[in-house]
């Protein structure tokens, strides 16, 4: 799934709980850049995210104009991604 500024990817998951991946590339950003957009992304997942999240695995991949937003613009894409998802059964025999 797409949205502006990242993109979003499942997978079943083996285990019992959630985890989430990111893949922040560098396309022409320094290291500070990088950086400060994975912890702002890790903070939204931390916070509203993983408590609800089914048992799956996830990557979020940041686009090229993801260095720019704020952590406004970018909660809201990660909303919209999230509503998105289709809902997950737990894993079998449970």
């Amino acid at each position: 799934m797409r949205a502006a500024h990242l993109e979003l990817r499942t997978a079943a998951s083996p285990l019992s709980y959630a985890r989430v991946g990111f893949i922040v590339a560098k396309q022409g950003q320094n290291s500070v850049a990088r950086n400060r957009l994975k912890r702002r992304l890790r903070e939204l997942v931390r916070v509203t995210v993983l408590p609800t999240l089914a048992p799956q695995d996830l990557v979020i991949r940041t686009l090229p104009g993801a260095y720019s937003k704020s952590f406004a613009e970018i909660s809201r894409e990660v909303a919209t991604l999230l509503r998105r998802l289709p809902s997950v059964a737990g894993p079998p025999g449970v």
